[in-house]
């Protein structure tokens, strides 16, 4: 298979997966295990083309983007509680992320790590489902520093492949009180500073190692996540508000369980 192709594929994976509760990374590492490319080369390809997903947030949520930056300027309380709230909730990630990176660099090799992360976070996917009592709290302005803080702790253990930094979050922001519609697009934003501060690092370590053909599949698989992002964000949110997330946690179950059976058989 050509690495063209290869970046395409991937970058449907990370589209389709980034923004949903099932592991982006987590699906890339068994993607790249499971169709027998090389897990080192792919590697920093993986983090590298989230960018593209990110965008997709910038795009679908551009108003919300303007109407914070004029509050901004304007000293508005709300606009200031909005960007205090997910950069608190970005401090966590940052330290631990920096005083680990062999650490995670090592676990995105590990496509048993991933199985087993997917289904145990299907189960507690369906736990929080159960037993959370959330309230309404007014959209990300209104979720309180202590909540932010908890959320962004919460969202460190996403640094383990397979466990979802989308799942955690939203899932941590639910077991902390707040509602579901805010818990998603928390993540969503949060994802903003969170995986461009993953991108940039696995990019200046790796910096010796990129060549320009690295770079122009990166650009590839970067659009092609962009564009699938954009349509399952919009999917992802009318499945939630109907449904719950209890169907992406029985896919986390059942896909890892599979992974495992077919990694046993390798």
């Amino acid at each position: 298979m050509s690495d063209l192709l290869v970046a395409i594929l991937l970058g449907i994976v990370e589209g389709v997966t980034e923004f949903l509760p099932v592991s982006s990374t987590g699906h890339l590492v068994l993607a790249t295990e499971l169709m027998g490319y090389d897990p080192q080369r792919w590697a920093v390809f993986n983090i590298a083309i989230q960018p593209g997903a990110i965008l997709a947030i910038v795009v679908l949520y551009w108003r919300t983007f303007m109407a914070v930056l004029m509050g901004l300027f304007k000293g508005e309380p709300k606009s200031i509680a909005f960007v205090r709230n997910l950069l608190i909730a970005f401090v966590p990630a940052v330290a631990l992320g920096l005083a680990f990176a062999d650490e995670i660099d090592a676990l995105l090799e590990n496509a048993t790590v991933v199985a087993w992360a997917l289904i145990i976070g299907g189960f507690a996917i369906l736990i929080v489902e159960k037993l959370a009592k959330t309230q309404e709290v007014g959209g990300i302005s209104g979720v309180s520093v202590g909540q932010s803080v908890k959320i962004g702790i919460v969202q460190c253990i996403a640094m383990i492949p397979g466990v979802s930094r989308s799942g955690s979050t939203i899932m941590g922001a639910m077991a902390f009180g707040i509602d579901r519609r805010t818990a998603a697009e928390f993540s969503f934003f949060l994802a903003l500073p969170t995986l461009t501060g993953a991108t940039v690092l696995q990019l200046f370590k790796h910096r010796d190692a990129i060549t320009g053909g690295d770079l122009q599949l990166i650009a590839v698989g970067a659009f092609v996540s962009f564009v699938v992002a954009m349509a399952v964000i919009k999917a992802f949110m009318a499945v939630v508000t109907k449904h719950g997330f209890a169907p992406f946690a029985w896919y986390r179950i059942v896909a890892g369980a599979g992974a495992l059976a077919m990694l046993s058989f390798r």
